[in-house]
């Protein structure tokens, strides 16, 4: 059922007076009535949503829209982007998975993926709080490399460190961007003159440390049954070591060029032997030490 032919259904059953509102029992009945896929719950977030009048009845074109705009893109999201444990989730092509090792592609692509609204919600806090201030700052391209590598090294941590574990989430990239930042100001904690940067600190620290308890959670105490291993929580870790090492460089010498730096080139070539070894490790060591791997979705 499209918009028109919604609008023209409430229209003619409860406004044949064309007022643009009805009661909300009534609209509530006439939606179940045509089994339209919408909980309770939901509907009364829209209702609360929509524009109502002095009567306390809801203005119903507008209502519409909220619904259309729900099942297009809520319904789709919630599905396919937040619910890990739905069971269509870990077939998508963009979640690692370590019998999906050959594509190469999932190693950068899982951090589309979220462990519902918590970690989606816990991981745009961050990006907002500090990426967003650091990109105004430092300029898209630094940025850019410093959360991919940060999001690289996540799950090329995983595949060494947690070998049974699938990955979903953007936290490797989010965590090297905060814990280059956060390492940049504690180093010159004196010069800066940012009157809340304590609080910007404590914030930051709070939202990393109830992500990272809360994903070492999951992995070991899953809420609800799964019928493989939950998604592993080393990208965190390994995210941070990339944003101290890595970042710190990047952020402090940002009016300088990198290329003359040689800390710069230090970093750069322990980090391209971490991803040699890493990239050996995924093509030898699984066979070698005869892990089990949870069959791929």
């Amino acid at each position: 059922m499209d918009r028109s032919s919604l609008l023209r259904l409430i229209q003619g059953q409860l406004d044949p007076d064309n007022t643009g509102f009805v009661c909300a029992e009534t609209f509530t009945t006439l939606v179940n009535n045509h089994e339209l896929p919408l909980d309770p719950a939901k509907l009364e977030m829209l209702f609360a949503l929509s524009q109502g009048n002095e009567e306390g009845q809801i203005c119903y074109p507008q209502l519409v829209d909220l619904i259309i705009v729900f099942l297009c893109y809520g319904v789709k999201l919630n599905k396919w982007v937040l619910q890990t444990y739905h069971p269509e989730y870990m077939k998508s092509a963009l979640v690692y998975h370590p019998g999906h090792r050959a594509r190469a592609w999932r190693f950068l692509t899982y951090m589309f993926m979220h462990v519902g609204l918590e970690q989606l919600g816990f991981n745009t806090l961050l990006q907002l709080m500090i990426g967003v201030p650091l990109e105004m700052v430092h300029g898209v391209l630094r940025i850019s490399f410093l959360y991919l590598a940060g999001v690289l090294a996540g799950s090329l941590a995983v595949s060494v460190t947690d070998m049974r574990a699938p990955l979903v989430g953007g936290s490797g990239g989010v965590y090297a961007l905060c814990s280059a930042h956060l390492a940049n100001v504690v180093m010159n904690w004196a010069g800066m003159r940012c009157p809340y940067k304590v609080l910007r600190m404590v914030l930051a620290l709070v939202c990393m440390s109830s992500e990272v308890g809360r994903a070492v959670w999951l992995r070991f105490s899953p809420p609800l049954p799964a019928a493989g291993p939950q998604p592993s929580f080393m990208a965190h870790l390994a995210g941070a070591a990339v944003g101290v090492s890595m970042g710190l460089t990047i952020l402090r010498s940002y009016e300088e060029n990198l290329q003359d730096q040689c800390g710069w080139w230090v970093i750069l070539l322990c980090y391209a032997t971490f991803l040699a070894f890493a990239i050996f490790w995924n093509v030898f060591a699984y066979d070698l030490l005869g892990v089990q791997i949870p069959h791929p979705p």
